[in-house]
């Protein structure tokens, strides 16, 4: 039995806040299996902290990694039910046993896990009618309305489950399962009101068929260009250059590269080709043909110039953006630029050409 944990990247970043005695301490402690679930709860997370993983605890003491998420879960439930008022009773009985009911309240907020917890002691719950007394507590705090003859939660919990194998009822064409879930409805009702609104499904025997929920339109994104990148836009030139320099920094924020910013600016989408993705700091200034060195043509076309203002060492090889008398401008040197650089040009990109912009709208138009 190791007093430091075996070395891994994890343990490695942290500072030890307790002595080698105290982690040999709580070691032995679980390995003995000495006090209640609560203080082995604690154990495994004050370890786990300290750097040891799951496995590292499980082959110190004999808990399987699956052991301790569900008595540090339930750990956590319990010192929310703790933290309700007049729940010694069911706070002393919890502290014994009951961490794989407690477990299935994680679900819940603070009051649904006190009432869920105190129901559970009174009516002698297993883990598995825990597991059912969790999903209708959650549903039932979700309404946006009492439903009519069932008591608030804060009142009597039983109506939370109650109403749930109310519902269940109604639905069960099946009348030996339509009696099964009336004896339970009746179970746990408390309220009076309640009661009533149970005991009516013994002799109406209307079913009532709810509708499916939809299936959901769920999609992956499989490339990168299909997650485009958001970039800030300076503006259109003729522009100044202080107008560049305060376009903010952009900082995205992964799986779906969310862009947050405070204030007024402009925003513009770009495929996620790799050259974008390679800019450190893009921004976008918007132009006409004719304000950049380009081959001009008889037409006028908008252009979008996207800056990397991250690379702003000269090479002959790349069009740079400059400050010229404080204006912007978009020029290339064979030899090294006298003016100030403000960012190389990544690259120009022109406005999808339609031919015929109003035929792409018509989803009945095909090509034969």
């Amino acid at each position: 039995m190791s007093a430091t944990p075996p070395s891994n990247s994890d343990a490695s970043d942290q500072s030890t806040s307790m002595s080698d005695s105290e982690v040999l301490a709580l070691l032995q402690s679980l390995r003995r299996k000495e006090g209640v679930w609560v203080e082995w709860a604690t154990a495994c997370q004050r370890l786990q902290k300290e750097g040891y993983t799951p496995q590292q605890i499980f082959e110190e003491t004999g808990f399987e990694p699956i052991q301790q998420n569900q008595i540090i879960v339930a750990g956590q439930v319990y010192n929310a039910i703790a933290k309700g008022e007049g729940m010694d009773a069911v706070e002393h009985h919890f502290r014994q046993r009951g961490s794989d009911i407690l477990y299935e309240f994680r679900i819940l907020n603070q009051p649904g896990r006190v009432a869920a917890a105190q129901l559970s002691l009174d009516k002698g719950l297993d883990s598995d009618e825990a597991h059912e007394l969790a999903k209708a507590v959650r549903d039932y705090t979700r309404l946006t309305a009492i439903p009519e003859g069932f008591a608030p939660l804060d009142q009597h919990p039983g109506d939370a489950i109650a109403y749930y194998y109310w519902k269940l009822a109604r639905l069960q064409s099946d009348l030996q399962a339509r009696s099964r879930l009336i004896a339970q409805g009746l179970r746990f009702a408390e309220s009076a009101s309640a009661r009533s609104a149970i005991e009516k499904l013994l002799t109406d025997f209307t079913v009532f068929k709810s509708r499916p929920a939809p299936l959901m339109p769920i999609y992956r994104l499989d490339s990168e260009e299909e997650l485009p990148r958001i970039v800030p836009v300076a503006g259109q030139l003729p522009l100044e250059v202080d107008a560049f320099k305060t376009v903010p920094i952009v900082e995205e924020e992964e799986p779906f590269r969310i862009v947050k910013f405070s204030g007024t600016g402009a925003w513009i989408p770009l495929p996620g080709w790799q050259t974008v993705l390679s800019a450190e700091d893009p921004v976008v200034v918007l132009a006409k043909t004719h304000q950049l060195p380009l081959p001009q043509t008889s037409a006028t076309e908008n252009v979008l110039v996207l800056i990397d203002r991250a690379q702003r060492q000269w090479n002959a090889d790349s069009y740079f953006l400059v400050d010229t008398d404080a204006k912007l401008h978009v020029q290339w040197t064979d030899e090294p630029c006298s003016e100030t650089i403000l960012g190389r040009v990544v690259f120009m990109l022109k406005a999808r050409r339609v031919l015929d912009e109003e035929s792409i709208k018509d989803l009945w138009q095909f090509e034969e």
